[in-house]
């Protein structure tokens, strides 16, 4: 209650922002952030639609929308986005990784793997090992172990993309177990934990 109750008071915080400031586009991103987080997911798509409409420029940096695209299913622009994010942000996992989810959704999991990106340089090895497990090169065990050697945020990240990647591959039972964990037993502070929140939620 207490995440939900401060959600919505960022959330008249951005509304009213954006009555003082309405060619704002970070207010725009801000607020569409917080919709997100609060399983609004056009509302959130909306917004950041419209923060880009005020900018152009930040079109490569609005990975959230990515998220917001993939949870409305419209898979084919969330690949689209994902990899225009890389085009300035070569180095992250979750970039690619995202960009094969929404591929693996709409195209299959066969294709989603073939055509997934080389990143070498993502400085979290968690993400390296996750990054091993989407290309095929490691086992959903590899990614625990290095999850839980580094601790919660480890243990968080490793079940939340084992949950997506099961996902992807319709085990739904499984994807269902590792979210929920995720989401229940390893809570940070991070707009990624929220969006485990949000699957759980939309996932019923």
């Amino acid at each position: 209650m207490f995440f939900s109750n401060s959600l919505e008071n960022q959330l008249q915080r951005w509304n009213e922002t954006i009555r003082n400031q309405p060619k704002n586009p970070n207010a725009y991103i801000r607020r569409g952030m917080v919709n997100f987080q609060l399983a609004k997911i056009d509302e959130s798509i909306q917004d950041f639609d419209t923060a880009e409409q005020l900018d152009v420029r930040i079109k490569p940096y609005l990975w959230q929308r990515g998220l917001s695209y993939y949870y409305a299913e419209r898979f084919a622009e969330g690949a689209e986005q994902f990899e225009i994010d890389l085009t300035v942000n070569a180095q992250d996992v979750e970039e690619t990784v995202w960009r094969y989810l929404c591929i693996a959704r709409s195209l299959g999991v066969e294709e989603a793997r073939n055509s997934l990106l080389t990143v070498k340089n993502d400085p979290r090895r968690i993400m390296q090992r996750v990054y091993d497990l989407y290309a095929g090169n490691c086992t959903p065990d590899d990614v625990l172990i290095v999850g839980q050697s580094e601790g919660i945020k480890g243990n968080f990240y490793s079940h939340l993309y084992l949950g997506l990647y099961y996902e992807a591959q319709n085990n739904l039972g499984l994807a269902q177990e590792y979210i929920v964990k995720a989401a229940e037993n390893y809570k940070i502070d991070d707009y990624m934990w929220y969006l485990a929140q949000v699957h759980k939620k939309l996932r019923g």
